[in-house]
């Protein structure tokens, strides 16, 4: 081997040695190279999905469960079109981008708007998308954007057209349509230019009176307790007819009695906390008593209160302002004693009647029975008062004797006794 071969030979040993005592695995031929996907957007295309639900409808001659069949089956992109799907079922067909106007294409005939206004005709288009919520769940959110539209523009529909909504609403919630939310509708109703028009308030009457044939009267204030609105009933009446009379009125002549029934008891209730709030302020501040006499004939004028209820209340500010001590029983007792003849005044003012007393009494018995720091004061509170001249001996005797509240009365009975016989002793002297 010559010098310029064995030159070669080191050179191509150096290179394969190299080589082979790299630690570099070997790899299959050919390299794959990753490329980053675009995403294109389809362009959008409600006009087509319509006109294929509508198909949809009439290739099945309006039969709701065939046509909720053919959708379950169907390859239609719901998640992209699902508000123009529920503008097909409530209006037979799409509408104008941003009204409820018919679009261009053909219409089906079984819509929510093309039934009669009555229950048994819409109640099948509320189990049919009932149906096909239960297959796609995430159209509720469509469904609530639809309806929300539509409520918000109901001067845009005609009178019948109006009362389909109200009941397919009402059976909504009937149903229990899956995941609607009761402010769905309550909210877009509030909107001024409809109220003041005097539309909401018929809707929201059929609404009432359609979910009430299937609900009590306790189902119907929590679906507005849900919606945020039992306190504000009266928001959907035209303002000129803004009042309780004005509601009493409307819902009676409509035939919803005992929702009046608990409207009023609620508005009762309401001027009872305004009342007992006054005066516990009042009461509390030590205020003249007789500017606290007067509060109380305005509050009874204008909420017109019954007396009963006021002496009540009148008890029951008296006590809560009493700085209570503790577990110390005698001052506790001097401390509820210095306050009925601080305010014996008051309470004198307004138990104007035997009937009265004895209603001051039960309060006194009832207060004495649930609360322990109050259980030993029950006989001298009675007599305090009855010093006071807030309580005449016949009614002590008559609660004595013929008393009906039988909490603690055995006990209170007993602890009056002394005092009863001092009273009759008293009598016969006389």
């Amino acid at each position: 081997m010559g010098l310029f071969g064995w030159i070669s030979w080191t050179w191509v040993s150096i290179n394969l040695s190299k080589k082979y005592s790299s630690k570099e695995r070997p790899t299959l031929g050919g390299t794959r190279i990753k490329t980053r996907k675009r995403n294109i957007a389809a362009p959008l295309d409600p006009a087509t999905f319509a006109d294929a639900v509508v198909q949809i409808y009439l290739d099945n001659a309006g039969d709701l469960e065939l046509v909720a069949k053919s959708i379950e089956s169907s390859d239609l992109n719901f998640s992209r079109y699902g508000d123009t799907f529920f503008e097909v079922v409530f209006t037979g067909g799409r509408t104008q981008p941003g009204t409820i106007k018919p679009d261009e294409g053909e219409r089906h005939t079984n819509s929510v708007l093309d039934c009669e206004p009555m229950r048994e005709a819409v109640l099948p288009s509320v189990l049919y998308i009932q149906k096909i919520l239960r297959r796609r769940p995430f159209l509720i959110k469509n469904l609530e954007n639809v309806m929300r539209r539509f409520l918000q523009s109901l001067e845009l529909f005609e009178e019948n057209e109006r009362k389909k909504l109200a009941i397919f609403t009402a059976l909504t919630f009937s149903q229990k349509l899956s995941g609607l939310p009761p402010e769905t509708v309550f909210q877009p109703l509030l909107k001024d230019n409809l109220v003041a028009k005097g539309i909401v308030l018929p809707f929201i009457t059929d609404f009432f009176k359609e979910y009430l044939v299937d609900n009590s009267l306790d189902d119907l204030i929590s679906l507005l307790k849900r919606g945020k609105m039992e306190d504000n009933l009266l928001d959907f009446f035209p303002t000129q007819k803004r009042s309780a009379e004005g509601f009493s009125e409307h819902f009676t002549k409509e035939g919803l009695v005992a929702l009046v029934e608990y409207n009023e008891k609620k508005n009762f209730e309401v001027k009872l906390k305004e009342m007992k709030s006054a005066l516990t302020s009042q009461i509390a501040d030590e205020m003249d008593i007789l500017e606290v006499i007067e509060t109380v004939k305005q509050h009874m004028k204008d909420a017109k209160l019954p007396d009963v209820e006021v002496v009540r209340i009148l008890w029951d500010v008296i006590m809560d302002a009493v700085q209570w001590s503790g577990k110390n029983q005698q001052q506790n007792a001097n401390a509820a004693l210095r306050q009925v003849k601080m305010w014996a005044k008051l309470l004198n003012t307004f138990c104007t009647s035997g009937k009265l007393e004895l209603e001051l009494m039960y309060k006194v018995q009832i207060q004495c029975y649930e609360d322990a720091k109050l259980l030993k004061l029950f006989p001298e509170i009675v007599r305090s008062l009855y010093e006071q001249e807030v309580l005449v001996e016949d009614t002590i005797l008559m609660w004595f004797r013929k008393g009906t509240n039988l909490k603690g009365r055995q006990t209170f009975v007993k602890a009056l006794e002394p005092f009863v016989n001092w009273l009759e002793e008293a009598e016969e002297e006389e």
